[in-house]
């Protein structure tokens, strides 16, 4: 790993950087599947999963048949820990529903504000090298409790042309409606504009590589909505020497083993710390599964040496990671000053897997900085605030005359007339 001691503040923005393409170098290719898949539906569709998953299928939609032969391809302890999932996901997102706000701004002016649920909904699931069933636990269940009325999801097959047993398995027990074997670019632009088999939706959840950021991105274009631009998976943990070194270097390889771009950062006021996360990333990387990829995400990862929490959590801030994990004496302090991160996680006995998926909160969050202005995905990600507003008599009287002068001084008249003609039938 690339060790930094004492940076300049001058020097961060290089230090931090990303190693992520810029959407300047993927926006043509984008561009080019969504123009053929506009054009051409599901032919498009079909000879771009052959093209980039190598994969010629009989059918886009799955079946009833699949998925109930999924169901029984999945263990009865993997079932067990999904519905454990379930239930601390619907716990947590519950509790952030809303009542009605009613307020009388003037005597006879009610306003109030109440929320509606998107209509249609489209997941994206990655597959690949990490079906990410989890994730179906992170936007299905949210949108069900939103009273979402159609959730698509698409997630791209496999050799044998199927799609993961436990992606098939939560979406049918989370109630998603509609499955497609279609994954990367080709997914978002047939869910941007529907084809004969994949309904267009109006937004568009889930994390993806960068190719898929972009192209959530471009479907914006189009008049779709998106949660946010979810890239590459990022962890930065600030630790001291309270920390175990062993904890520390796991959670660096949990995000680290995503993909090759994932990036993962150690802030410490402790050199010593340091050195000992170092030597346990080398060793415990050497039984991973995952290995190479992990390998390829750290030699693009940092660990940072500052002299102080306050340095520290200026850096941190000017990061924005998408997790932040908190492993220090003074953690009240980081987790009062933390101005931009995705989700946090705080103490020894928190990894980042808890928030992944079992704890309850979400784990689809802002990447690449975007923690700055977005937040992650929560239950109102999938609804809307409609305001409403009712005016009596009395009403149109006390603020009739401010409405007049405000529209004539903007000189819009028919705005004017609208209120006058109200306020003189009263004479």
């Amino acid at each position: 790993m690339n060790k930094i001691y004492n940076p300049k503040k001058e020097d961060w923005l290089e230090i931090l950087k990303r190693p992520t393409q810029t959407v300047a170098d993927i926006e043509n290719t984008v561009l080019s599947v969504f123009n053929e898949v506009e054009k051409e539906g599901d032919q498009a569709i079909s000879r771009y999963t052959k093209k980039f998953d190598q994969v010629t299928l009989d059918s886009i939609l799955v079946s009833k048949d699949e998925i109930l032969e999924a169901k029984d391809l999945v263990s009865s302890e993997l079932k067990e820990a999904i519905l454990l999932a379930k239930s601390n996901i619907e716990t947590f997102h519950s509790a952030q529903k809303t009542t009605k706000i009613s307020v009388e701004t003037t005597e006879g002016v009610s306003c109030w504000q109440e929320k509606r649920p998107i209509q249609k909904v489209g997941l994206y699931i990655p597959g690949g090298t990490a079906p990410l069933f989890s994730t179906i636990l992170m936007l299905a269940v949210p949108a069900n409790i939103a009273g979402c009325k159609e959730i698509v999801l698409c997630s791209p097959p496999n050799k044998e042309r199927k799609i993961d047993p436990a992606i098939l398995y939560t979406a049918s027990l989370c109630g998603v409606t509609k499955i497609c074997k279609v994954g990367g670019i080709q997914a978002i632009a047939g869910m941007t504009f529907g084809t004969e088999t994949i309904p267009q939706v109006y937004k568009i959840f889930g994390p993806g590589n960068q190719f898929v950021t972009v192209a959530k991105q471009l479907a914006t274009k189009f008049g779709v909505a998106i949660d946010m631009p979810a890239g590459p998976s990022e962890l930065l943990v600030v630790a001291d020497d309270t920390a175990s070194a062993a904890f520390v270097a796991s959670d660096l390889l949990s995000q680290a083993e995503h993909g090759k771009d994932s990036q993962v950062i150690l802030v410490s006021t402790s050199k010593e710390l340091l050195e000992s996360v170092e030597k346990e990333v080398i060793e415990q990387c050497k039984v991973l599964p995952r290995r190479a990829i992990a390998e390829a995400a750290i030699a693009n990862s940092k660990l940072i040496f500052v002299n102080n929490d306050t340095q520290a959590i200026e850096l941190i801030n000017e990061y924005g990671p998408e997790h932040f994990i908190i492993c220090v004496s003074n953690e009240d302090f980081y987790v009062d000053n933390i101005a931009n991160a995705g989700s946090v996680f705080i103490g020894n006995y928190t990894p980042e897997s808890a928030g992944d998926y079992a704890s309850g909160t979400n784990h689809t969050l802002p990447t690449n900085g975007y923690a700055k202005q977005y937040s992650g995905v929560n239950l109102d990600s999938f609804m809307k605030s409609m305001t409403f507003q009712k005016i009596s008599k009395i009403g149109i009287e006390k603020i009739g005359n401010a409405i007049e002068l405000m529209a004539e001084a903007e000189g819009l008249q028919a705005h004017k007339n609208a209120v006058t003609l109200r306020l003189d039938s009263l004479e």
